[in-house]
């Protein structure tokens, strides 16, 4: 009995071993590309599928928390709605075809559209160009130069990189806020709870510790302004308030005196400049309080060190979006929080070896050339926003072929309408992506890409936006699913197809990251013993001197002088008018400020998925009650919302947190799309950002 009780318990246990032994499970280290700012992750691998997504404990940004979208990762991978192989456009309908087939028809396109139209009639798009995916643009890049088009565009158009522009013309270099060490912190349009987890987690904890004081500047009260001073300014009235702020701060004598006169520049200009703009006048035209103005002003300059955190887009994205950060860059430099810990600060940066090839200017460097040239430093892409009239008017000359990856610019360029329109006047338009976008919808030839967890990508550091010299290899979890590819792959074949493989070596996503670390002194293998990533270099603080032609700050530009632009931050006329009794305020009475984020979407990303479309159903138009009383508008109604440039149907959401006659509109959803209300030909005059802050809107009820 005893022996058969042995022999029945040895085969239960050594099955049991097998079945255990046959579940193969590892945890994969890596960094989030749900948004750019990429969280450290545990990704949970079970016999090849990825099972679970936790946060990394050990990484110095989130420190094991994550958001709902890095929660919901795993249901964007395994989405039913992925694309899964190429398809072509065919009798109205779409077609499966091979990738050989597929690159057979780009390569045969491209040759005949070169031919007749020349080289620069192609372009390309890309979603983005360094933070979450530096390979788009790295090989993108590539490919244009041996087609001998000069006419990259990107995201960088309406994003982040306007901040920098005015950073360098300001210090010749990008300094970083480090709100972390600051002992107050103003949030100038930056809503952490809804854009920055890390950030958001930090800030409650200090204010309510009292280890920091917390000054807001929002059109709504967000939840971190109830637990600070609260300014809620007018949407499209930054600089005035700026202004206004530095002459309080000069009138009273806040300002580091030692600091401006060694460091800086035009402080004389400055000061006269700025007696134009007092707190009682300015009072008028943002709707804040003078009193508050000169609070915010002592605190802030009183507070040693003090960092101003503004928003990702919500200064840029404006009629005076360089002339913003300029306003915010001053007021940083003349308290003496430039090159302190706890201010702004120039951080070690990776410099990766990519060299990306140059053909030519880009389309809007005529146009906004210090968006394309400062002091000899040339970007590396075009200004996105005079597309649209290339492509419809061939003037100066056609745009007649398109490759997207990584974005969906049908949805997230202003003035959607003027942008479809484009679009649909091309030859020909590829769209890589992982899910059939609106943009996609119209291409000719559509093809799967890889989702970030499907290919070891660059390793990513943190410099640029949180201050960080931080680095971690992004590695594969999974292998590569149904018939989608990364990126680079894409560009190498098509090059190799079209005649250009000795510009094209690369074979491996291991032979793409040796490229782009030569010259960083990191090597692969370095980054593979260290899975969770290290800080490769110490922060320096202290002045050395700037990259300006004064080697200085320059709170007075002659840059900017020459070029016929304002030399000191001077808020010029929008045509929507965020103040004043004009026509157009008069016709549309109401401000249209759109973009507000929610955690659980990365612009027009992530609303398939199941979970988070659970908790945030609908796009939904802000106001406030009072505003809805005014039109008989009840909470949760659906209204027309219309500007000079469109119409949508929205539902609308009383909340007492914004600010009256104000109405707030997310971005990103193809039902309610804001885009058909925004005005492309709106711009910066430097930078070419559109006014997408503050528009005139009205809003009725659908009869």
């Amino acid at each position: 009995m005893e022996s058969i009780i042995y022999l029945i318990s040895h085969v239960v246990f050594s099955s049991l071993r097998v079945l255990f032994l046959a579940v193969e499970e590892k945890v994969v280290k890596t960094d989030c590309a749900m948004c750019y700012h990429s969280c450290g992750l545990n990704v949970y691998v079970r016999n090849g599928k990825i099972v679970k997504v936790e946060g990394m404990p050990e990484h110095p940004l989130n420190q094991g928390e994550i958001c709902p979208r890095a929660q919901a990762i795993p249901s964007f991978v395994y989405s039913p709605d992925r694309l899964k192989y190429p398809m072509e456009r065919k009798d109205g309908g779409w077609k499966r075809i091979t990738w050989d087939e597929a690159l057979d028809k780009i390569a045969a396109k491209l040759n005949e559209i070169k031919e007749k139209y020349g080289p620069e009639a192609l372009a390309a798009f890309c979603g983005s160009v360094g933070v979450e995916n530096l390979e788009l643009s790295t090989f993108a890049h590539e490919f244009l130069a041996a087609y001998g088009s000069p006419n990259f565009i990107s995201v960088e158009s309406i994003c982040f990189r306007a901040r920098i522009l005015a950073r360098m013309i300001t210090f010749g270099m990008y300094p970083v806020e480090e709100p972390e060490k600051a002992q107050c912190v103003v949030l100038w349009g930056h809503n952490p709870d809804s854009s920055n987890m890390p950030l958001a987690r930090y800030l409650h904890k200090a204010a309510d510790n009292g280890s920091v004081k917390l000054i807001v500047i929002d059109p709504r009260r967000i939840p971190l302004a109830k637990k600070g001073l609260h300014l809620q300014i007018k949407p499209g009235t930054d600089c005035f308030l700026a202004l206004a702020a530095l002459n309080v701060i000069i009138n009273e004598g806040f300002y580091d005196d030692e600091f401006v006169d060694k460091w800086t520049v035009g402080f004389d200009k400055l000061k006269e400049h700025v007696k134009n703009y007092s707190p009682e006048k300015v009072e008028e035209i943002c709707g804040v309080p003078s009193s508050d103005i000169k609070k915010f002003a002592r605190i802030y300059a009183t507070t040693k060190p003090a960092c101003i955190v503004q928003g990702i887009n919500t200064l840029d994205q404006s009629i005076n979006g360089i002339q913003n950060s300029r306003a915010l860059s001053i007021l940083q430099t003349i308290t003496g929080n430039i090159q302190v810990p706890g201010g702004w600060t120039r951080v070690p940066r990776l410099r990766f070896g990519i060299k990306l090839a140059l053909v030519g200017k880009p389309m809007g460097a005529d146009e906004y050339p210090l968006f394309y040239q400062i002091w000899g430093r040339t970007a590396a892409f075009g200004q996105a926003m005079v597309f649209p009239d290339l492509a419809i008017s061939s003037k100066p000359y056609p745009i007649k072929a398109l490759i997207v990856t990584g974005g969906n610019p049908a949805l997230t360029m202003p003035e959607s309408g003027k942008v479809r329109e484009a679009i649909k006047k091309l030859d020909f338009l590829v769209v890589m992506d992982l899910f059939m976008s609106e943009t996609a919808e119209l291409a000719n030839i559509v093809l799967p890409a890889c989702s970030f967890l499907e290919k070891t990508g660059i390793a990513y550091d943190y410099g640029v936006c949180h201050g960080m010299p931080y680095v971690l290899l992004r590695k594969k979890a999974i292998e590569p699913l149904w018939e989608c590819w990364p990126e680079w792959k894409f560009w190498t074949e098509l090059g190799r197809k079209m005649g250009y493989g000795e510009r094209f070596p690369w074979k491996t996503d291991e032979d793409v990251i040796n490229y782009q670390l030569e010259g960083t002194g990191i090597t692969l293998e370095q980054l593979k013993a260290e899975p969770s990533g290290f800080f490769f270099t110490p922060k320096e603080y202290g002045v050395k001197g700037f990259g300006t032609p004064s080697g200085k700050v320059e709170l007075y530009s002659e840059t900017l002088e020459k070029h016929g632009y304002d030399p000191l931050p001077t808020p010029r006329e929008s045509p929507y008018p965020p103040f004043g009794d004009t026509e157009i305020t008069k016709e549309y009475p109401l401000i249209l400020t759109t973009g507000a984020r929610v955690l659980e979407y990365t612009h027009t990303q992530m609303r398939n998925i199941p979970q988070l479309r659970a908790r945030v159903p609908d796009p939904l138009a802000e106001i406030h009650p009072s505003t809805a009383s005014k039109y008989g508008i009840t909470d949760g109604e659906t209204v027309i919302v219309e500007t000079r440039k469109g119409r949508i149907k929205i539902k609308v959401k009383h909340s007492e947190d914004i600010l009256p006659d104000v109405i707030s509109i997310p971005h990103g959803w193809e039902q309610a799309n804001v885009n058909f209300l925004t005005d492309i030909e709106a711009r910066d005059p430097i930078s070419g950002y559109p006014e997408l802050k503050a528009l005139r809107c009205r809003i009725k009820k659908i009869s």
